[in-house]
C-alpha cells in the first residue's frame, strides 16, 4: 500500500471517528462542523454547519459547496452493487470530500474495492470523491459487493462524511436511504 492513500485510510478514519462520536448531538459553534448531518468534520476551527458563510474561531469563512450524490442501488443473491456520482452545485470548489455507504447488511471480507474506498467496518465503506470543482461532478464509482448471506433485502444509507469543512446549503440532496429487494432492479437514488 502507497504511502499516499495509507495517509488518506487514516484521515478518513480519524474523520469518520471524529464525525460519528460528535455528530448525534454537537453544536456547530464548537468547531467541529458536525451539527445536524455529519456533512463535515475533520476542519478543526472550521466552524462549519449548515449555515453559508459561517465564521470560525479563527474568524475565517467557511466556504459554501453545495454537494449532491445520485446513483442506484441492486441486490441479486449475494450480488450488491452500487453506483454513484458526486456533484458539487457550487458556488466553490472542493478539493476531496468523503461519501459515507452505510449497509443493512453485513459485507463479505476480503473484497477487493476501487482505490478510492475504503471499508470502515463490517457494515461501511468510505469513498473519496477527488477534486469537485463548482458546477462539476466526479467519476463514477461502482462498488460490487458481495453480502454476507442471502438477504432478501438490503437498505443503503448514502451520506457525506467529509467535504472539506464546507458549508453546506442544501444538505438534504446528499443524504439517502435506499431500499433494495432481492430482484435485481435498480433503485435509484
Amino acid at each position: 500500500m502507497g504511502v499516499k492513500r495509507r495517509a488518506w485510510l487514516v484521515a478518513v478514519s480519524v474523520v469518520a471517528a471524529v464525525v460519528t462520536v460528535t455528530g448525534a448531538g454537537s453544536d456547530v459553534r464548537a468547531g467541529t462542523g458536525a451539527g445536524a448531518g455529519a456533512e463535515t468534520g475533520a476542519g478543526a476551527g472550521s466552524g462549519t454547519g449548515d449555515g453559508a458563510g459561517t465564521v470560525g474561531f479563527r474568524g475565517a469563512v467557511a466556504p459554501e459547496a453545495d454537494l449532491s450524490h445520485h446513483g442506484h442501488v441492486s441486490l441479486w443473491s449475494q450480488q450488491l452493487t452500487v453506483r454513484f456520482e458526486s456533484e458539487n452545485h457550487g458556488p466553490s470548489g472542493l478539493a476531496d470530500a468523503t461519501v459515507r455507504l452505510t449497509f443493512s447488511v453485513a459485507l463479505a471480507a476480503g473484497q477487493s474495492l476501487p482505490s478510492n474506498c475504503v471499508r470502515s467496518g463490517d457494515r461501511v465503506v468510505l469513498c473519496r470523491t477527488g477534486p469537485l470543482r463548482a458546477v462539476g461532478r466526479s467519476q463514477e464509482t461502482v462498488l460490487d459487493l458481495k453480502a454476507a448471506g442471502r438477504p432478501v433485502e438490503a437498505v443503503v444509507e448514502i451520506d457525506t462524511a467529509w467535504n472539506g469543512g464546507a458549508s453546506d446549503p442544501n444538505p438534504e440532496n446528499h443524504r439517502h436511504r435506499v431500499l433494495a429487494p432481492a430482484t435485481g432492479d435498480p433503485y435509484a437514488f
